[in-house]
């Protein structure tokens, strides 16, 4: 199966759900001014390739959630999802999660 923009979006939508962010990386302050959104996860495009990054201050600061610069879409997605399902796993077994 190839692994498309689509399916990796769908995957962070779902990461930024989970994890109680926004799932718009950016919004507009009350002067109208594009700030971002604090802990976000978007997808970065550059040479060729994808990676997942995070959100780090409002002036638009990220990081590079696996330090990996950017793959291929199937590795991606496949990095996604091992991520997406040691979230859901730890939540399941800390009994601290299931207070929030």
């Amino acid at each position: 199966m190839r692994i498309t923009e689509t399916m990796l979006k769908a995957k962070v939508q779902y990461l930024n759900k989970i994890t109680g962010n926004a799932l718009d990386p950016y919004r507009k302050n009350a002067q109208g001014k594009l700030v971002s959104n604090i802990g976000n996860y978007h997808i970065s495009f550059a040479y060729g390739g994808v990676s997942l990054e995070q959100m780090t201050n409002e002036q638009g600061g990220v990081r590079s959630v696996f330090s990996t610069g950017h793959i291929s879409k199937r590795e991606l997605f496949n990095r996604l999802c091992a991520y997406i399902q040691g979230i859901e796993e730890g939540r399941q077994t800390d009994p601290l999660y299931w207070n929030k």
